[in-house]
């Protein structure tokens, strides 16, 4: 009997999570990608065991992924049509080698520019949400509700940081400067994925960055979704995972943000 594209994801997250699991702690080789952060032999191990799993089992579905994937058309790649997985192996790469236990593995399929299924798996903390369009968000089988929190004298907040372009760092630090003031609290955990998995679970109230890639955002904007969540850009337009900026939360206090940044010409 053939595996249904669900299973079959589910079954290849557990064989990245073995492998992530067996090198943490023992990386060895380290480089430097041009403007796109470190990436391990961990990275490259697990992008390699989840691909192959899912070529055997899902043999009509295409790939993108972060370590084997080159974006060098942009509007072909973003416009694809069929379906295809979107893969991070190691979405928090920095963390995994300084051993702070904050790292997952975000996999997505993607139907005719459609995000159907999301999993975003911690191997560590051996959490993993799971999404599958119109059937809700679960953590470790339980489901789960973004949050309800309306004011951001009340929220707890979460964001990142590129570095890639001094503009872009400028944008971040002046967002983060306005809404520290304001919030509970501004958490930088270095993992994309996971800050959206938390906002599904109503752990973080919103999450924004810019300049991120679509194997960052594509399964946790599901995961917000099925949640309950929207999942914008800082235009306010509908988030496609190739665009560059991302807001999650629930509806009221995204559309506050949006404003807020109105004001900051940003």
């Amino acid at each position: 009997m053939s595996k249904s594209r669900y299973q079959a994801a589910l079954e290849a997250v557990d064989l990245g999570q073995a492998c992530l699991l067996g090198y943490f702690g023992k990386i060895h080789h380290i480089e430097e990608k041009e403007k796109a952060g470190l990436v391990s032999e961990a990275d490259r191990e697990s992008e390699a065991i989840i691909q192959g799993y899912l070529a055997k089992h899902c043999p009509d579905v295409g790939f993108l992924g972060e370590e084997s994937s080159f974006l060098e058309n942009q509007e072909l790649v973003k416009n694809y049509k069929g379906a295809r997985w979107i893969l991070d192996p190691l979405d928090g790469t920095t963390n995994f080698i300084h051993k702070f236990p904050i790292f997952c593995i975000s996999l997505a399929l993607e139907v005719d520019g459609v995000i159907e299924i999301g999993i975003i798996d911690m191997p560590v903390l051996k959490q993993r949400w799971t999404a599958e369009r119109g059937k809700g968000t679960f953590c470790n089988g339980q489901p789960v509700k973004v949050s309800e929190t309306t004011e951001f004298s009340k929220s707890l907040l979460a964001t990142g940081f590129s570095a890639v372009e001094p503009e872009f760092m400028a944008d971040q630090i002046s967002i983060f400067s306005e809404l520290v003031k304001e919030a509970r609290g501004v958490r930088r955990a270095g993992a994309a994925a996971y800050d959206m998995a938390l906002v599904s679970s109503g752990i973080f109230d919103l999450f924004w960055e810019k300049e991120l890639k679509p194997w960052d955002t594509a399964a946790g904007k599901l995961l917000v979704e099925e949640a309950g969540g929207t999942v914008r850009t800082y235009r306010g337009e509908v988030h496609n995972p190739f665009d560059k900026t991302v807001v999650a939360g629930n509806k009221v206090l995204v559309e506050k943000f949006l404003e807020k940044i109105k004001s900051l010409k940003i």
